[in-house]
């Protein structure tokens, strides 16, 4: 009997640590990189297969998941531009005709899958056109109205309406059409504006769609600790305050210090696990506020280095930004990208990407290594190191505009304006 309570006693122990082992992410999501794929911009055509006709492309660019800008029907009442915002959805369960029907998105999913990426669509939950299928077709409710009984919509989004959360029948619509495009394939979801709505919806629906679909990822535009736990809520978050301070820094108002003083606040506020989403630009930052180059100068190149290499992070690659284009994208209207020929930028991203996928301690979330910061370094550089032994990342950044002097070792080195050093 003692020998059996023992044997028990180790399985269960055994159990246990197996359990506590087990990742809190689907193993596949820990050391990817996002692309952003602006469809209607991405080729000539603007089209499901302007973008699968260059899957070849990004396979050797090296990116994981692809993540497509919104591709459902648009609205046409208050239509922004000629063509509209992606953002003003008519109907959550139709592809937009200007970029094909839903056999070309089927045939693109599958051409995905079959050249290794994952495919992931963006969520837009917070509201929907004037003119969406529910607006006629569900009660008056499911809209947030003023005393006149109008649908109000947020901030300048004229030619959006805003939902009311407060009605759960709005929750389980929002779960069908999520899983409509889960059970043709997709591989998650980027949840815009995630914030937006209550904290409540999406700890609703999302632990049983992880329990469903055990293997999907989820992205949210957000920067709330509400929705960082991958049990209940995403797997990602975007690093916002992360991304102004890299603007900052780029422009002489901020210095290597305030990255440091980010790291250990975001650490204390966010928690270990959640991945934090890390760019230079996005569609949101390249059409408003101008491309990374407008932003960053010369110190574009060294900021990208930082979300590739930063604890906690998940890179992002923007449309175009493995070429360097240095052009604002039109949001409402035609603009496509007509030349993706090969240059410095597509071997810088490639190689970027390379490292990273060699580097397990460059994980996102708990699985990563954390940064431990070399000391001994002039003002203004930012050095690290991540991981140990034969997995051990150094990381020199000099985040001026001026060359600077760094030992590395036994030797003296030097740094370009805003250069690096990265084994």
């Amino acid at each position: 009997m003692k020998k059996l309570i023992l044997i028990l006693a180790a399985a269960l122990c055994l159990a246990a640590c197996k359990q506590a082992a087990a990742p809190l992410h689907p193993a596949w999501t820990y050391n990817t990189v996002v692309y952003e794929v602006n469809v209607r911009q991405f080729s000539p055509e603007g089209t499901f297969k302007g973008v699968e006709a260059q899957l070849p492309r990004l396979k050797d660019l090296g990116v994981d998941i692809l993540w497509l800008m919104p591709m459902y029907q648009i609205g046409e009442v208050e239509r922004k531009g000629s063509l509209g915002s992606y953002y003003a959805i008519a109907d959550y369960t139709a592809v937009n005709p200007e970029f094909g029907t839903l056999q070309d998105f089927d045939d693109l999913v599958r051409a995905a899958h079959d050249q290794g990426f994952k495919l992931i669509l963006d969520w837009v939950a917070n509201q929907t056109a004037p003119d969406h299928v529910w607006m006629e077709g569900k009660p008056a409710d499911f809209y947030e109205r003023d005393s006149l009984g109008n649908a109000i919509y947020e901030y300048n989004w004229t030619d959006t309406r805003s939902l009311n959360y407060e009605n759960e029948a709005v929750w389980a619509a929002q779960d069908e059409c999520m899983r409509f495009w889960l059970e043709r394939g997709v591989d998650g979801f980027r949840c815009d504006a995630a914030a937006e709505v209550p904290a409540k919806f999406w700890k609703g629906i999302l632990p049983k769609m992880n329990a469903d679909y055990p293997d999907i990822y989820l992205l949210a535009e957000a920067e709330s600790d509400a929705l960082t736990d991958p049990a209940e809520t995403f797997d990602a978050s975007y690093a916002w305050k992360l991304h102004h301070i890299l603007n900052d820094v780029a422009q002489g108002k901020k210095t290597a210090r305030d990255i440091r003083e980010y790291l250990d606040a975001d650490d204390a506020w966010m928690g270990p696990a959640n991945f934090r989403l890390m760019f230079t630009s996005n569609h949101d930052e390249n059409s408003w506020s101008g491309s990374e180059f407008e932003r960053m100068g010369d110190a574009a190149k060294v900021m990208e280095v930082l979300c590739f290499t930063l604890p906690k992070g998940q890179p992002l690659v923007y449309t175009g930004q493995e070429i360097g284009l240095s052009r604002r994208l039109e949001f409402f209207e035609k603009d496509p990208i007509t030349d993706w020929s090969e240059n410095e930028y597509t071997a810088f991203i490639r190689d970027l990407v390379a490292f990273r996928h060699a580097h397990p301690s460059l994980a996102a979330g708990e699985k990563g290594a954390p940064a431990v910061f070399i000391e001994d370094v002039p003002e203004g550089v930012l050095a690290f190191t991540r991981g140990k032994g034969r997995g051990k990342v150094t990381v020199y950044a000099n985040l001026t505009d001026a060359p600077v002097e760094v030992k590395i070792g036994r030797k003296v080195e030097c740094l370009d304006p805003w250069g690096w050093k990265l084994f």
